[in-house]
Formats: C-alpha cells, structure tokens, sequence
C-alpha cells in the first residue's frame, strides 16, 4: 500500500497535463507523503503537499501547480470511482486538500496523487457511519522529533485502525537541541536528531519544521494506512499558551503572538487533512477542530482545549487549590461557550453506545505531593478549570457509556472519573485513558509514580514508556490497549503491549 505506483489506468482521461514540478534540486514532489482526515459517511479530505525541497520552504517555483488525483475501490488503483485536478500555489505552500463527497459509509477507499512524471504513495481513506459492528482508533500525541525515533508509527500503520485520532503536540517549537545524552534532573536521555535552527515563529519557520516532521518514513505510513481526525495542544504554536495569551506575555507581545499564533495555525492547516482554512481574525486567526464523527458504537467528540480556553490561574504549573481563589471563577473556561453548548447539543441527541470525548489534557483530577505538606494539581489540565469540568459531568451523567481520550502528559494512564472528582465513593461517571508520548520524554514520570497512592480514582499510571493507544468498541465492550515502544532511540524497534483495559475496569 506505502510503495509508489505507475498510474498506469486510465491517464487518458484527462484533457489537462499538470504542471511538470521539478525544484532546483530536482527532488521528488511528494516528499510528505500522503494523507486523508476528517472522515465523513460519504467522504473525507485527501491531503498532499508538493515539496521537492521540503526543508527549504518546499522548493516549488511561484505560481499555480494541478495536481490530479483519483479515488479507488482497490489498491491496485484499477476499480476507479472519483478522479479530478486540484490547483494549488505558493499561498497555501503548494498544499492540497481535495474535498470528497457521494463515497458510501462505512467503507475503505484507495487514493493517489501525480503530477507530471511523479506518482505519489497510495494512502486509505475510511469513511465513517453508524452501520459498523466495531470500530478501531489510535490515539496519539506528543511526537518530539529530537528525543526519539517513531516505531509507535510504524506498528500503528501495520495495525492501520479505522481511525488515529491525534489529540495534539504534532510538532514542537523548540529550537536545536546538542546530540547526545543529558540529564533533566534525575531522567536521563539522549537527542537522536535535531530540530534545524532556533525557536520557530514565522510562517516560513513553521512550515519548514512541519516538513522537517512530515518526512519520517514511519509517520507517513501512518498517515497513508488510515484517516485522521487532528486537534492540536500547545506546542504546535507556543509551550502553554492559552487563547491569546503566550506563555510569556512579558517576552511576545499580545500583536506579535497573534501574528505567531496566525502563522502557526495556517501552517498547521496546510500540513493537515482539514475540513477548513484558518479564518483572520484581526492580527491573529482562528481554526475550526472541533467536530463530532460516527463510526458505528461510538461517537467521537473532538474538542479543542487551547483556542478559547482561559488563562491559567495562578501561572501555569502545579498550584495549591487551597491558595488559588480564581479556580472557583464559574466564567473560567477550556473550550470556550460556543464550543461547549455544541458538545452539550451533540451528547443531547447521540444514539450511539458509547459518547467518547477526545481532547487534550487530563480530565479527571491528579494531585501531586509538594514538600511543605501540601498537596497541588496541574493548573494547565482540567484540575485548573473545575467549574467548567462539574458542567461536563452533569451532561455526561446522562450521556451513553462515557469514554474521555487524552493525551498532554506523556504517561500512559487509566482513571474513573467520579461525580465528585477523585472521590471513588461517589458514582463513577466515565473512564478516561490517556495515551502516552509518541516519544517525548517524561520528566515528571518519579513524580507521578510518588503520587499514584493519592490517586484512588487511578487504575493505570507509567511515564516510563513512550508509545500510543488502542481502542476497540463493539456492542459489547470498550477496550484500550497501551502498546509501548521497547526502544524509542531505534527506529526498528519492537513494539509491545503493557497492559489491556475495559472500560468496566476504570
């Protein structure tokens, strides 16, 4: 399926010949791979981006490219259904998404991209429907270039799920980090590779580290072998960031994050199978994420946690809840009105067996020891918003079968969440799993395994391990699997699973 193909069958069909895209290094146009997302019961959004120099803005010369594409019933590209040209420019980085429409539910299609002499790799596009008996999702997060290899990707494609849902940190902002082993406090670990340049925040940066992480062979696979539904975190435009609010206001102003945060979202657009654009938004942007899609027992409800949220209280690390009077502002919020009055319509009316939310941060309570005897929680998780997480559980307690999917703190982890958060006396509400870092690292994992006593709400908890998550849902039963990487520095490594959980387990 991931190997490039002649596309042989039916080119005389087509009155128009794309452009010839060669750079000046006469690379290959499809150097990022494929991908298609957003998965629709008719459709879907197939994605590609021309880059004959990838990690040179893209290397395409100005001006407008076509790139033809067709849709398939088999791989083999011979059983052809839907077929058309894209133009795309130097606007959008030579990106394209072809918006698809009339597939039927529930079912596999194949896809191709050419231009001129080049074929592109052959990706799977999964529609979605309520028709299906079962359904399979990874879920991802957390893919620091520099501080390991991908061999979660490469077991993921092989599995190729019905659907990756990635809940964030795609890329990282980070500058250049030296080769070879460090230390961060007591971890110990080692930079295999490296981001090129320092900090990124122009357009151009942003693209360029887009492409730099679209190059690995392993997420390609990934991409190809199923469709994607994506919502980011911080670090695709700034480390804890938070509305239009920096993590530090004192070093960017409110203009020049706004200005950071349009690029960062429009680059994030043109490397993703989105539905939409980024809109302008005086000298910022925003970008639609959110969104609900079936696949036969469980709807997913893809929020998006950074955009509308309010700013941390009390700073953005691990605060006294005791000492922190702006936790209890009812008006303090994660997703924004809007976005919560949708989730609240969509639980209201959805049929399915199981009302899963997929977003970013942990969403039900941690607390950590502190040495002065007291105990703190992490004001950048759903813990820094507990007025806006009560009105969350009073319309999950009335919604089928709760299944929260998480990602953010690099550690894998199972908990109940309680009507009284981390009160296991009182009814348990849903079960959150959250997926571990696809490979970045875990400072805070001796910490976690210190306060794993003050958290009986928690079934699961280990920061040692980088990886992702499996789930299965069928009429039956919901179950997660955490699949670990054996060896994060080694792109061959073996991929294994730690543990197996049902949801009744949580």
């Amino acid at each position: 399926m991931l190997t490039r193909r002649s596309f042989l069958v039916g080119a005389a069909c087509f009155s128009l010949t794309p452009l010839m895209v060669r750079g000046a290094a006469g690379g290959y146009p499809f150097s990022l791979g494929v991908a298609s997302g957003s998965p629709r019961p008719d459709g879907g959004v197939l994605w590609t981006r021309l880059a004959p120099e990838p990690l040179a803005g893209g290397g395409m010369p100005p001006g407008p490219a076509a790139v033809r594409w067709r849709v398939a019933e088999d791989e083999a590209m011979r059983r052809v259904v839907r077929e058309g040209l894209q133009e795309t420019d130097e606007q959008v980085a030579h990106a394209v998404h072809v918006p698809l429409r009339g597939l039927e539910p529930a079912r596999d299609y194949f896809y191709q991209f050419h231009v001129g002499d080049d074929d592109s790799p052959v990706g799977r596009l999964r529609t979605a429907g309520a028709g299906m008996d079962a359904a399979r999702f990874a879920v991802v997060a957390c893919q620091h270039f520099e501080t390991g290899h991908w061999a979660g990707f490469r077991d993921l494609a092989a599995w190729a799920p019905d659907c990756v849902i990635h809940v964030g940190d795609y890329i990282y902002e980070g500058g250049a980090s030296p080769l070879g082993a460090g230390t961060r406090g007591a971890l110990a670990y080692e930079i295999v590779r490296q981001h090129r340049g320092e900090e990124i925040r122009s357009l151009w940066d942003y693209r360029n580290r887009y492409a730099l992480y679209r190059m690995d062979p392993a997420l390609q696979a990934a991409h190809a072998a199923s469709s994607w539904i994506v919502a980011f975190d911080d670090h695709e435009v700034d480390n804890n960031w938070a509305g239009e609010v920096p993590q530090d206001p004192w070093a960017q102003s409110a203009a020049e994050f706004a200005l950071r945060k349009q690029a960062a979202l429009r680059a994030y657009y043109e490397h993703m199978p989105l539905e939409r654009p980024p809109v302008p938004d005086g000298l910022g942007a925003t970008l639609r994420l959110y969104g609900a899609y079936r696949f036969g027992p469980a709807q997913v409800h893809l929020l998006d946690t950074r955009q509308y949220r309010s700013d941390q209280a009390c700073g953005d690390g691990r605060q006294d809840p005791e000492r922190c009077e702006a936790l209890d502002d009812p008006s303090r919020t994660m997703t924004g009105a809007v976005q919560e009055a949708w989730l609240f319509r969509e639980l209201a009316r959805s049929d399915a067996r199981y009302d899963v939310l997929a977003q970013q941060t942990w969403f039900a309570p941690f607390r950590y020891g502190a040495d002065d005897g007291t105990e703190r929680v992490n004001v950048d998780q759903w813990d820094g918003y507990p007025r806006q997480r009560e009105r969350m559980l009073e319309q999950l307690r009335e919604a089928s079968n709760p299944v929260i999917l998480s990602g953010d703190w690099h550690a894998a982890c199972a908990m109940g969440v309680h009507e009284r958060p981390g009160d296991v006396t009182s009814r348990k509400i849903a079960s959150e799993f959250t997926a571990t870092s696809m490979s970045s690292l875990c400072p805070w994992q001796e910490d976690l395994a210190a306060a794993r006593d003050r958290n009986a709400h928690v079934v699961h908890v280990d920061g040692t391990r980088r990886g992702y998550l499996r789930c299965e849902a069928t009429a039956q039963a919901w179950t997660s699997t955490f699949r670990s990487v054996v060896d994060p520095l080694d792109p061959g490594s073996a991929v294994v699973t730690d543990l197996e959980l049902r949801a009744g387990d949580v």
